[in-house]
């Protein structure tokens, strides 16, 4: 018998992902803090709560036994909002030898450290081969059968290997790539600019307004990722450019819609309680604007947005003082510096 998956964490990306694998054929456990919620999901094979009529695999087996769940696991994938990923890490690592994968799907800084989850991840399992897991992934898109795409990240190619074996279906593949840091950072960036454009499009804003929106959120995103050591060039792909439209196209997306919410005129806190769910833009927004400042980087979009969602900034002001900045050039990295 093959060893089982372990997921961690029942929210909708990791209730899909966990059913993904269950549905070709491996054994995977999921864990949960509910226990209620946990009977209910293996009663009904169903998680109404975040993915309400999607039908879970018999393979998916859901509990609040931590040590169950990951114990002996072949791979471990933690589904964890950022604010909660170190404190499950830690609960987890006593069960947790260092031959098995790990794998974080979580789009996030901690707001302490402004550390992303894969370093949490290494500073508490050095020893581990490690991954992340990140790209356009709606999960109640996944959970349609629409077809999908993500990537996969890490320096180890036997875990990349390892999980697009484990994950690829008929309706989700994952790509390669060594670049974890580029490709956790898109994924976490993307979350503020997804906010940005959730408020335009409830302000009613143009399709070139939204052109320019996405085009220069990424030109943003770039300019940050390469301050902090990143390579540009991985925010082409999916974990990029690819995770950057869908979030701020779809009202799917738990960030553009918190963005919506503030721009039909509803308070931070009414905003995030309306959604029900953690958006972790709201966070990363406040650590990125903090870093900006200290390192010096031009982010005039993370910073207009910061006035808006913090300080009650009236919008139309802040796009006017963003509009009467200097022009810089277009694509940035493609001229000599």
């Amino acid at each position: 018998m093959s060893k089982h998956i372990a997921v961690l964490g029942g929210g909708s990306f990791g209730t899909v992902i966990a059913n993904i694998m269950a549905s070709n054929g491996y054994p995977v456990r999921l864990w949960l803090r509910d226990e209620e919620r946990a009977e209910l999901i293996n009663t009904n094979k169903e998680n109404a709560r975040y993915l309400p009529g999607y039908p879970l695999s018999e393979h998916l087996v859901a509990d609040t036994d931590l040590r169950w769940v990951v114990q002996d696991a072949e791979a471990v994938f933690v589904s964890i909002p950022s604010s909660s990923f170190r404190q499950v890490a830690e609960q987890a690592k006593t069960f947790i030898s260092s031959e098995q994968l790990l794998i974080s799907t979580t789009k996030g800084v901690e707001a302490s450290t402004f550390a992303l989850m894969s370093d949490i991840l290494l500073e508490l399992f050095p020893q581990n081969p490690i991954g992340v897991l990140s790209g356009p992934n709606l999960a109640k898109e996944i959970a349609a059968g629409h077809i999908t795409a993500s990537v996969i990240a890490s320096k180890n190619q036997e875990l990349c290997q390892r999980v697009q074996q484990i994950l690829c279906s008929k309706t989700f593949r994952a790509y390669g790539s060594d670049d974890v840091f580029g490709v956790e950072l898109g994924g976490t960036l993307k979350n503020i600019y997804a906010i940005a454009a959730g408020l335009s499009a409830a302000l009613g804003v143009g399709e070139n307004t939204k052109s320019m929106l996405m085009t220069r959120s990424l030109a943003e995103m770039s300019r940050f990722a390469v301050a902090e050591g990143a390579n540009p060039m991985t925010f082409l792909g999916l974990s990029g450019i690819g995770d950057l439209i869908v979030t701020c196209s779809s009202p799917l997306s738990r960030n553009y819609r918190v963005g919506y919410a503030l721009g039909e005129g509803k308070t931070l806190q009414e905003a995030v309680d309306e959604l029900g769910e953690v958006a972790e833009g709201v966070n990363t927004l406040k650590q990125v604007r903090q870093l900006s400042i200290d390192k010096d980087i031009y982010m005039p979009l993370a910073m207009g947005l910061y006035e808006v969602v913090y300080n009650q900034a009236p919008v139309a002001e802040v796009i006017a003082g963003m509009m009467s900045n200097q022009p810089n050039v277009d694509v940035e990295f493609s001229v000599p510096r």
